[in-house]
């Protein structure tokens, strides 16, 4: 007899009823997928979530009252780093959108996205823990200059490190680039934890982002 595949459990997190509940009945209908819980905005998800109700991703509105999208992000990165957030919001300013990145997010969508780019961005996150669209990844090449700070220091990358850079950028598990480059995966794990100290972020997501800020990726 063979093992049922465990599911990917998913909160979807926004203020609108019809929206909320259209998010979750399309969820339920993706292979892998099952909605674990509603909640009305953030406050609401983090009762949900301390009563023992915790996701592998929350889908999640940015406008929400009493605990927006942000406050929410920040929460769950320091108290549920595990659990990935995907934004699916009808924001689309450059500065909102790096915002929810530099926050935590793993991924972030328009709600006008069609149901396949939702399951691919669902994909993408559980495989190799961050989404980024083409829409996206342009907003975030015009808009990462103009909103990092001035008094940025520059930083000395080896060679090795900017490879693994260009190699995060991709759609490749670390395993996989570890592969790529001809090292173990101890060494991959090796670098990348160097650059988060180098670089000051805490995810693929920031590596991610200072590539492209620091045009060592094509987008």
């Amino acid at each position: 007899m063979s093992k049922a595949v465990r599911k990917v459990k998913v909160i979807v997190a926004d203020d609108h009823v019809l929206m909320r509940n259209a998010l979750s009945r399309l969820v339920g209908t993706l292979e892998g997928y099952e909605v674990l819980a509603e909640a009305d905005n953030g406050r609401d998800l983090k009762d949900k979530i301390q009563q023992h109700l915790v996701p592998d991703i929350v889908l999640l509105d940015v406008n929400m009252p009493e605990m927006d999208g942000f406050q929410t992000t920040q929460w769950l990165h320091k108290n549920y780093p595990h659990i990935r957030v995907l934004v699916l919001s009808m924001l689309s300013d450059e500065r909102t959108i790096i915002k929810m990145f530099r926050l935590g997010a793993k991924g972030y969508l328009l709600k006008n996205t069609d149901p396949e780019e939702l399951k691919k961005a669902l994909d993408a996150i559980v495989a190799k823990n961050v989404y980024l669209s083409d829409y996206v990844s342009g907003k975030l090449v015009s808009g990462l200059n103009k909103y990092t700070e001035l008094d940025e220091k520059p930083v000395f990358l080896v060679e090795r490190e900017k490879e693994l850079l260009r190699w995060v950028c991709s759609e490749l598990s670390y395993k996989d680039i570890a592969e790529k480059m001809n090292l173990s995966p101890r060494t991959v794990d090796d670098y990348r934890q160097a650059l988060f100290t180098k670089l000051k972020v805490h995810s693929r997501v920031g590596l991610v982002l200072y590539a492209i800020r620091n045009a060592l990726v094509e987008v």
